[in-house]
C-alpha cells in the first residue's frame, strides 16, 4: 500500500490561485485480532506494519517477547491483522480507556494509565553521548526523512548507538513511530538498554512513557518537552534533550549521560 497519496489542491500564492498536485501522507486503520478476538485498532502510516504490531503489543504488556507470537497475518488491503499466540492471552484484562493515577510502589506517580505504570521501566543505562553526537544524530535523521520532506505529515523516530542510526521509522502517529522501532528491535534481537532514541516531535508524556517501555535511557528531540514529560523523565532516570539544532540543545533531566555537562 502507498504511504503517500497524490491529491489535487488549489494553492494561493503571490495574489493568485493555481491548481496543482500535492503529496499527502496516507492514514490507515489497522484492526488487530488476537486468537480471533478483536483487540485494538491502530490508525497509522501503512508501512512496517508487522513491526508496529509487535512493538505495540509488547509496550502494552500483551506479549513478553517476539516468541509469544505463533503466527501473524496482515491484510493490508482490508486493514486487518490476525495473530495467533503461543500462550493464552487474557485479552479482557487489558483496558485502553480507563484512566487511573498510579500509586508509587517504585513507579512514577505521573502515569494516567495503569498499564503504563506496570510496563514502564526505570532506566539503568550507562550510555553516554557527546554534544557533537547529539547534534549529528538529529541532523542525520532530519536529512534522511524523505516522506516528511515530501508531505510534512509524519513524525520521524530513530534508534541509534551514540555513533550512528541503526533504524529509522516514520508514522502519522508519534507513538506508532516508536512502536515500529521497538518491534524492529524485538524481531531482530537488538538490545536497547544501551541505545538512544531520536525523535522529531514534541516530547510529551506519551513519548516518554513509550521510551521507558522500550527501555532506552536517552531521548533526543528536535522540539520542546511538556512539564509532565519532564517529571516522568526525572522519575524514570531518562535523559531528555530537546530543541536540538546545529547551534546547541537543552538538557532537561539527568545530564550525567551527556559528556561535559554538569555531573549529578
Amino acid at each position: 500500500m502507498d504511504i503517500i497519496s497524490n491529491e489535487t489542491i488549489i494553492k494561493y500564492k503571490n495574489n493568485a490561485f493555481e491548481t496543482l498536485t500535492d503529496k499527502v501522507a496516507t492514514e490507515f486503520p489497522l484492526t488487530i485480532y488476537i486468537n480471533d478476538t478483536e483487540f485494538a485498532t491502530l490508525v497509522c502510516t501503512p508501512d512496517h506494519l508487522e513491526e508496529l504490531v509487535i512493538g505495540f503489543l509488547a509496550s502494552e504488556g500483551v506479549i513478553r517477547s517476539f516468541n509469544d507470537i505463533k503466527t501473524m497475518n496482515i491484510d493490508d488491503r482490508g486493514g486487518f491483522c490476525h495473530i495467533e499466540t503461543t500462550r493464552e492471552i487474557p485479552i479482557d484484562v487489558f483496558s485502553f480507556t480507563k484512566r487511573v493515577l498510579g500509586s508509587c510502589c517504585g513507579k512514577s506517580r505521573q502515569f494516567y494509565f495503569q498499564s503504563d505504570m506496570e510496563m514502564s521501566k526505570v532506566s539503568m543505562s550507562k550510555t553516554k553521548v557527546t554534544p557533537e553526537q547529539i547534534v549529528d544524530l538529529m541532523e542525520t535523521m532530519q536529512n534522511t526523512s524523505d516522506v516528511f520532506k515530501e508531505t510534512g505529515g509524519i513524525h520521524n523516530a530513530s534508534i541509534a548507538s551514540p555513533d550512528g542510526i541503526i533504524v529509522q521509522r516514520g508514522d502519522i502517529g508519534r507513538h506508532n513511530a516508536l512502536d515500529k522501532l521497538y518491534g524492529y528491535c524485538l524481531k531482530n534481537g537488538i538490545t536497547v538498554h544501551d541505545k538512544v532514541i531520536i525523535f522529531s516531535g514534541r516530547m510529551s508524556s506519551e513519548v516518554l512513557t513509550k521510551v521507558s517501555k522500550i527501555g532506552v535511557g536517552i531521548v533526543l528531540s528536535k522540539s520542546a518537552p511538556t512539564d509532565l514529560a519532564l517529571r516522568l523523565a526525572e522519575d524514570l532516570n531518562i535523559t531528555a534533550v530537546g530543541f536540538i539544532r546545529r547551534g546547541g540543545f537543552n538538557i532537561y533531566s539527568h545530564p550525567n549521560r551527556v559528556i561535559g555537562a554538569k555531573e549529578e
